[in-house]
């Protein structure tokens, strides 16, 4: 009998655990993305560009000394044991990696065995200026949009032309682009709610 009884009641606590979380979760905000302190995910981590400020961690397979986390410079570059100077900036981690053990083969026997891993997501940045209640520079995940950073700049404030939205984007070229947008017509699904990129400026007249 004590065991029939157990058998019974533990669906039962578990059902009302079930519930208990449920709710929880309902009653718990979701935030956009905003953070840098999380890698991209594994489908984005291919893809991914690295930038100044990106913290990355370099690890060279069975040799510790070679292996090191490292912050991206303002140049692009960090430094390595061994190869010195090595371009990190506008590449892939892959390529990173790629080029790393291509710089250290001349002191191996065999091609080393080098993994790149993106710990922090510092360069990704945007800036949103103008008629917002919190205006400044956000570090952001790749994916944010235009109405998520409106959303991370506190909203608009009372006097914001909401319709009359500039962001200011830099070329391959290095030559500065401006695109309109009207926020309510993205509201209204009349519009695309743009996919912003680093670097990009957000003024809200």
């Amino acid at each position: 009998m004590h065991y029939l009884v157990s058998k019974v009641k533990a669906p039962t606590l578990l059902g009302v655990w079930a519930i208990c979380c449920l709710l929880s979760a309902c009653a718990s905000p979701q935030m956009g993305p905003v953070t840098s302190s999380e890698p991209p995910d594994n489908a984005a981590l291919e893809s991914y560009v690295i930038g100044s400020e990106d913290v990355i961690d370099i690890q060279v397979w069975k040799n510790a000394d070679l292996s090191k986390v490292v912050t991206v410079r303002p140049d692009g570059k960090i430094s390595l044991p061994l190869t010195g100077d090595v371009q990190a900036g506008g590449l892939t981690p892959v390529q990173l990696s790629e080029g790393i053990t291509e710089k250290l083969k001349e002191y191996y026997k065999e091609p080393p065995q080098v993994s790149v891993i993106v710990q922090q997501i510092n360069s990704y940045a945007i800036f949103v200026v103008g008629e917002v209640r919190n205006p400044g520079k956000f570090v952001v995940k790749s994916g944010t949009t235009l109405v998520q950073a409106v959303a991370l700049a506190g909203g608009f404030s009372q006097f914001a032309s909401v319709n009359r939205i500039r962001i200011l984007r830099r070329g391959a070229d290095n030559k500065e682009v401006i695109l309109l947008a009207r926020y309510k017509d993205i509201i209204a699904g009349q519009q695309n709610n743009l996919i912003l990129k680093p670097n990009d400026s957000i003024v809200v007249p």
